[in-house]
């Protein structure tokens, strides 16, 4: 039986089963996808609490309205905890999280269960896409040894790719349909598969030569990021020494027309990819015996932010008379950037360990996040605190951690005592009040 012959057959006449493992920021948004172009889709998730959730047809993901998926529950889409139904699909890919250890090495332990998950169902006739972000090597390191052993020839009874995810949380201009979506094929069969899947569902795919390819391209994406943000968040300590505004520095060289792209300094990183991917090359460069300076020096630049932010504010109550330990902090928004209702590695919750480690009384306002969840590193039991001009005259300093459209930033300095401005949210600061941080 040609299985690669047949699996085209059925992706063509979108008669293909496509399951999605982990219903996140990653995965939700692609059921959608290809439910609206006609693919049957069934989400794997180990979180019973999301699977139920979406078998009624709500959504948890802001990138993903409840009532665009309603329509297709029942119809096109189903969400299951049972990993048995794996057997049942055509593709299947994973978005899983890949996050650090304590020790900033890569966790792999959601992709190896995950695999072997698969592994222990896998039949002829199936597409495997990895799209969580990884090492180079990864897919055929850890990956392609498990489906293997069952007997299995890759690229003759069953296929493998790596497809980095592309996903932007809140940008409203660019989605999966429009973002150019990379495949690195294992063999050439596996290419041609994976490429005919993703044109489906996206504008544009663009393959490589391998997997590693598109396993270092993602990472160069956010190591480029990393860096430039690590740029201008070193200058930002610098122009803060000299009284010079760096956001003012910023506008001035973006009037470049060529050779300049803006990148813009903060309270530290956040989102699943900037904070963590560098680190995963990093990791594996110690294989090959390779420093890699840049990565190391730009990730201890941005993991210091923080700190410096809480040094700003211990200065800042100090010339009023007041000491850190005791005093009222609100931190404005927790999520790791405006607008968004995802909290994945958000520098305000950083801000709000060491606040409490130093004895301050800590509160916040989110509109995106009513109660604080557990997550994987923090657990803080708080629920966001209603923005009123009481509260904002309770506290002795304001933190804008993350400067959310809906924020009225006039009332909240007008009402506020003392405001730590780490996102430039008060462009033009008269009141001596406001310090930018």
């Amino acid at each position: 039986m040609n299985h690669l012959k047949t699996l085209h057959s059925r992706v063509d006449s979108r008669a293909a089963t496509v399951g999605i493992i982990g219903l996140g920021h990653v995965g939700l948004p692609l059921v959608l996808r290809f439910c609206q172009e006609g693919f049957n889709v069934v989400g794997f998730d180990i979180d019973d609490a999301k699977v139920a959730s979406l078998n009624k047809g709500e959504s948890y993901i802001q990138d993903v309205p409840s009532e665009s998926l309603a329509g297709f529950v029942g119809i096109k889409f189903s969400a299951t905890a049972d990993f048995n139904k794996l057997s049942n699909m055509d593709v299947i890919i994973i978005c899983v999280p890949t996050p650090l250890t304590n020790k900033k090495d890569p966790d792999l332990r959601y992709i190896i269960s995950t695999t072997e998950e698969i592994a222990k169902r896998l039949r002829a006739g199936q597409l495997i896409s990895l799209e969580s972000s990884t090492y180079p090597g990864n897919t055929e390191e850890e990956l392609l040894p498990r489906f293997e052993s069952k007997g299995l020839k890759v690229g003759k009874d069953f296929f493998l790719v790596y497809s980095p995810e592309r996903v932007d949380p809140g940008n409203k201009q660019f989605k999966i349909k429009n973002i150019p979506k990379i495949v690195g094929g294992v063999t050439p069969n596996c290419l041609s598969i994976g490429k005919a899947v993703y044109e489906k569902v996206v504008e544009k795919v663009v393959t490589v030569s391998s997997p590693k390819v598109a396993e270092m391209a993602k990472l160069l994406e956010n190591i480029y990021r990393s860096v430039n943000i690590a740029l201008v968040n070193e200058l930002k300590v610098l122009c803060d020494r000299m009284d010079i505004n760096i956001w003012e520095v910023i506008e001035a060289a973006s009037t470049k027309p060529f050779g300049f792209v803006p990148f813009y300094p903060g309270p530290g990183l956040g989102g699943h990819c900037i904070p963590v991917d560098p680190f995963y090359l990093s990791w594996k460069a110690r294989e090959y015996n390779i420093p890699t300076r840049f990565i190391e020096l730009a990730g201890e630049i941005n993991t210091s932010m923080p700190h410096w932010v809480i040094d700003k504010v211990i200065d800042a109550l100090n010339e009023r008379g007041k000491t850190l330990k005791g005093s009222k902090i609100l931190i404005l928004g927790v999520t790791y950037k405006k607008d968004v209702a995802d909290m994945r590695e958000s520098p305000a919750l950083k801000l709000i360990e060491l606040l409490s480690e130093r004895d301050a009384i800590v509160t916040y306002n989110d509109p995106y996040i009513r109660s604080m969840p557990k997550l994987r590193k923090y657990d803080f039991r708080m629920d966001s605190q209603e923005l009123t001009s009481e509260l904002l005259k309770s506290v002795d300093a304001v933190i804008i951690a993350a400067d959310h459209g809906c924020y009225d930033f006039d009332f909240i300095v007008s009402n506020a005592n003392l405001v730590i401005d780490t996102r430039n949210a008060i462009k033009n600061p008269m009141d001596g009040k406001v310090i930018k941080a």
